[in-house]
């Protein structure tokens, strides 16, 4: 959910006078839509709490919650699309471009998108390791969909991507969720759907759609059914 100056003024605990002085500092999470500042609740939050701001435990409690049922693997990729011969030649163009091709929204703003992709990578690699890679964002200002999303890419050219093995990654899986809940669930399965070796092999083919949502659908269908919303 987006908020307004008066709504961060309120979460944070302080005027809306130290937030406009805040942002002008650059030092609070804001995009601008429309000549308004506005806000994303889960980041607002985060940054509150690394600051030690007197932020209430009840905020918290209301941004784990998840309207409707978290979507499964096939539903998530079906979502953020599947993208072929991704160009970009380095880690940080792979993912500009994957900010740009995904199926994402019309108004999602992709500049700000892809900058986000990237301040998240210089918090720690997401390189998984045999070539793929799971670049993830849990709370984008850019992009809350209603749904997380999932989208896969197959990089045109390997590249390298500080992956704890060093190989060069070939394969993403883009993560973007507007709740933790959602979030880790899917991160959850993405990780246990790469330990098949028959999905790993349609994969390095860089298979078809079909084949790919084919595999998705028999690997979820082996596992526990969602959590209750």
């Amino acid at each position: 959910m987006r908020l307004s100056i008066q709504d961060a003024a309120q979460l944070l605990g302080v005027s809306e006078k130290t937030i406009y002085r805040w942002i002008k500092k650059g030092a609070l999470p804001a995009c601008r839509v429309s000549d308004q500042y506005r806000f994303n609740r889960s980041e607002l939050l985060a940054w509150g709490l690394s600051r030690r701001k007197n932020v209430s435990e009840e905020h918290f409690h209301e941004t784990l919650q998840v309207a409707g049922p978290i979507p499964t693997m096939l539903e998530a990729v079906q979502r953020g699309g599947i993208v072929y011969r991704l160009e970009g030649g380095c880690k940080e163009g792979v993912l500009r471009n994957l900010a740009q091709a995904a199926r994402f929204p019309v108004e999602t703003d992709r500049h700000y998108l892809s900058n986000l992709l990237l301040a998240r990578e210089g918090l720690g690699p997401t390189g998984v390791g045999d070539g793929y890679a799971i670049p993830q964002l849990i709370y984008p200002n850019a992009l809350e969909p209603q749904l997380p999303v999932i989208v896969i890419a197959f990089v045109d050219q390997p590249v390298e991507y500080d992956s704890m093995d060093g190989l060069p990654v070939f394969c993403l899986f883009g993560l973007l969720s507007s709740s933790l809940r959602g979030y880790y669930f899917l991160l959850n399965r993405l990780y246990y759907a790469l330990r098949d070796e028959a999905f790993r092999t349609v994969l390095r083919s860089q298979g078809s759609r079909e084949e790919l949502f084919a595999h998705l659908h028999r690997i979820e269908s082996g596992l526990r059914a969602n959590p209750p919303p």
